[in-house]
């Protein structure tokens, strides 16, 4: 699957923007994703050194999945570049909830070494995010997962915004239920 841009988001929607493929699927008692980014330069940042921070303002992958547990709530999982996290759950941007350290400590993340070839940098991850996270305490077969899959960088030189299925709002706005799709 191919993340695509937004173009009414982009400042600049002609230029070069990142390349991300991606992959959902449910394993045993895990939701598990891989990501493959090739991102311009100009679209990279990182900084980030422990889990919990704000991960969207530098590159960063990110999954939006509904709870299984509560129709009304949300997960959202933003992952940087090198695979820390921050994650919350709540009903809306606003109504939300940081996951504990010992959560975040059972999402399995795998991120590979970062190329810089000096005009794009290409980095691989991997994450594997249990169901109890998600709201289930058994295996994951014969359940449907909605949400939506992201890249972005907020505070990067060039700002973008990637999703998997199309977001209609006039600004940016990962936080939007109501466009989920079915993911695994």
């Amino acid at each position: 699957m191919l993340l695509h841009p937004n173009r009414i988001w982009e400042s600049a929607p002609d230029e070069d923007l990142p390349e991300v493929f991606t992959r959902a699927f449910k394993n045993g008692q895990f939701l598990e994703i891989y990501f493959k980014v090739k991102e311009p330069v100009e679209c990279y940042s990182s900084s980030m050194t422990a889990d919990g921070g704000r991960a969207w303002e530098e590159s960063c992958v990110e999954v939006f999945v509904k709870a299984l547990d509560n129709s009304e709530d949300y997960l959202n999982f933003e992952f940087t570049s090198r695979g820390y996290c921050f994650a919350a759950r709540g009903k809306n941007r606003w109504q939300r909830k940081e996951l504990l350290a010992s959560q975040y400590s059972r999402i399995l993340r795998s991120a590979n070494e970062i190329i810089n070839d000096g005009k794009y940098v290409s980095w691989n991850l991997h994450v594997s995010i249990p169901s109890f996270i998600l709201g289930k305490n058994s295996t994951l077969d014969g359940v449907e997962i909605f949400g939506n899959l992201y890249k972005c960088a907020d505070k990067s030189r060039r700002p973008h915004y990637l999703s998997l299925f199309p977001i209609c709002t006039p600004k940016p706005d990962f936080h939007q239920p109501r466009f989920f799709k079915k993911l695994a």
